[in-house]
């Protein structure tokens, strides 16, 4: 199957910054006040699309997320393959606004751990975690972001939810759609889209990338206001 297409969206612009060597990281423990500790010095956000490594799970479903940051990354000539945090990750400046791009390695279930590495090194907190993830509850295509809330049953923001000991972090959530009648949903979740889809997919993609950036630039609500589209 020939890889996805994702089409960039918006006025894109950055510059790289690589070569820097990370610990592996140690567990973070959450800060009970959620205002970024980065006020006060140059901002810096973490941007982390989930979804699961290998050839095996490219092309499906769950991985809408590392779609995400791999639009967003070759929209500017990124490569996010530095190794560290148990995942992959890269740091640049988008649109003026310093950003980690970080692909967990450490399948869906296990995605806490990356989060946490990342957090604890760059001294952030959950405020300035931005998290995009797969949602069956939402129709296909559909964009729903949100300052806060709970996993929603989905494993990878369970799992972060569980090692920032918080909820208080944006997330930007990808509809599937609900399996169809017969279809288990980790089976779901678990295979390609189907060519039909693909279409939808790939606006979800490049919007998703676009609201990273208004996020970074204008704020989580301006966000809100322009992708959180109803019915």
């Amino acid at each position: 199957m020939p890889p996805l297409a994702v089409p960039a969206r918006g006025p894109f612009s950055s510059t790289i910054n690589n070569g820097k060597r990370v610990p592996r990281g140690a567990r973070y423990v959450a800060r009970m006040n959620t205002t970024s500790i980065s006020q006060g010095r140059e901002k810096m956000h973490l941007l982390v699309g989930l979804g699961n490594p290998g050839h095996k799970y490219g092309q499906t479903r769950h991985n809408v997320g590392f779609w995400v940051i791999d639009a967003l990354s070759a929209a500017h000539g990124l490569r996010v393959d530095q190794r560290g945090f148990h995942s992959l990750w890269t740091q640049a400046s988008v649109a003026g606004v310093k950003a980690i791009l970080l692909k967990p390695q450490t399948y869906m279930n296990e995605s806490g751990r990356a989060v946490a590495a990342a957090l604890h090194y760059y001294r952030l907190t959950p405020a300035d975690l931005v998290v995009v993830c797969d949602d069956l509850d939402l129709p296909p295509g559909r964009l729903r972001i949100r300052g806060r809330g709970g996993s929603g049953g989905h494993n990878g923001l369970k799992s972060i939810i569980s090692a920032l000991a918080s909820e208080d972090f944006p997330r930007i959530r990808i509809g599937l759609g609900r399996p169809p009648e017969g279809w288990d949903a980790a089976d779901f979740v678990l295979a390609p889209f189907t060519p039909e889809e693909r279409g939808e997919v790939n606006r979800a993609i490049s919007e998703a990338a676009g609201a990273l950036e208004v996020i970074l630039t204008q704020g989580l609500e301006q966000a809100m206001n322009l992708y959180n589209r109803t019915p």
